[in-house]
């Protein structure tokens, strides 16, 4: 016998209530696995696409694997520790940079600094950053790579995308019989859209951040900015954030720039250069060709979703965060339409919903209201 309306209300409470209690209560135990099934749902078109050029899905994942551990090694021996360097140096210099600052805005602005209080505020930046600065960036670094940590997200979670990756279809396969038969169509038309958010939106996001970030670290770098390499990274990191990472990362160079070749114009023109292409770049030929304009999550939405995840949750939560806040983004728009082409919208006479209804206008002089295939005259 079919469940009610009201018992499949229960049942779907009580397994978002489970959901919940599960991140609340063992986020740090499910993390890996949570982050093996990110990356795995990441790679998973790109096993596709290697299987429709004629390798079997276990040689598409083997192939996978060896190229991500080729990049996890550079990551692990070329990148991070310079980046760990120049963060260490940039915070070691903080009080030199607003010191220059001061001495800039006193002999620009003389009136603006003529009272303590902005050089005392300027002074005390500095030293925060200085002496808390390295406090919270060796904390950050030693509460996140402890022994058990390091052994987690560097045997754990490539075993889980590994067999996850392995698996994906099957697994898909699997939950789909799983669906309740009376509802299977409908769900997968939702799950269908819940994939196409994601998969506009997350691999494209991230594609256009990796390339973002590299464009900028790279031409940064040679351009001869001394933590170039550091600010390249902020920025297409930030670049999920509209605008965000291009003030934040743009700002952060040009001051460094400024700091660095004070007076050679030429090398901070070039600087705000890379800035000014990088986004030029990114809004009318990366972001456009990878995510579209179709995604329907917005970066508002996205934001939120985040800061309540992750401060419910810590970092588990923000893995969660961007698939649950697209499942709610297209349920939200699925129950829309289902109320407006339905009786409590359209009532007894069966007006159509706006989006459906032909456009219609009042021709002022003439007093005819003229629409798609008709014209009547007002009495």
């Amino acid at each position: 016998m079919a469940l009610s309306v009201r018992q499949q209300m229960i049942f779907w409470s009580l397994a978002a209530a489970v959901l919940v209690f599960a991140l609340w209560r063992m986020g740090g135990v499910i993390l890996p696995f949570l982050m093996g099934g990110a990356i795995a749902y990441f790679l998973d078109p790109l096993a596709d696409r290697l299987e429709r050029l004629g390798l079997s899905r276990a040689l598409s994942t083997i192939v996978i694997a060896l190229v991500g551990l080729l990049v996890f090694v550079v990551l692990s021996l070329a990148i991070l520790p310079m980046l760990v360097r120049q963060l260490g140096q940039l915070i070691a210099l903080a009080p030199e940079l607003l010191q220059s600052l001061q001495a800039f805005l006193t002999e620009r602005f003389p009136d603006l600094v003529k009272n303590s209080v902005v050089n005392d505020t300027l002074a005390s930046i500095g030293e925060a950053i200085k002496s808390r600065g390295g406090e919270v960036a060796s904390t950050l670094l030693s509460s996140a790579m402890t022994v058990v940590n390091i052994v987690i997200f560097i045997v754990v979670v490539p075993v889980v995308t590994f067999y996850m990756l392995l698996d994906w279809d099957r697994i898909v396969a699997k939950i789909d019989s799983w669906l309740p038969r009376d509802h299977a169509p409908t769900i997968r038309t939702i799950a269908h859209d819940i994939d196409r958010v994601l998969s506009g939106f997350v691999r494209g996001q991230v594609t256009v951040c990796l390339i973002l970030g590299s464009f900028y670290a790279i031409t940064l770098m040679l351009a001869g900015l001394q933590f170039g390499l550091l600010v390249g990274s902020v920025a297409g990191a930030l670049t999920f954030i509209p605008y965000i990472g291009a003030i934040i990362g743009g700002s952060l160079a040009i001051g460094l720039a400024l700091f660095q070749f004070w007076g050679d114009w030429l090398h901070i023109g070039i600087v705000a250069g890379i800035f000014a292409f990088g986004q030029f770049m990114e809004g009318n030929i990366v972001t456009p060709k990878l995510v579209g304009d179709s995604v329907g999550l917005h970066p508002l939405w996205l934001l939120f979703a985040l800061s309540a995840f992750g401060t419910l949750f810590g970092f588990a939560g923000m893995l969660v965060a961007v698939p649950v806040a697209a499942a709610i983004g297209v349920l939200a728009r699925f129950l829309i339409d289902q109320y407006l082409h339905g009786a409590l919208y359209r009532g007894v006479s069966g007006h159509e919903p706006p989006d459906m209804a032909p456009p219609s206008f009042i021709n002022e002089e003439t007093g005819q209201v003229t629409g798609a295939g008709r014209s009547t005259t007002e009495s």
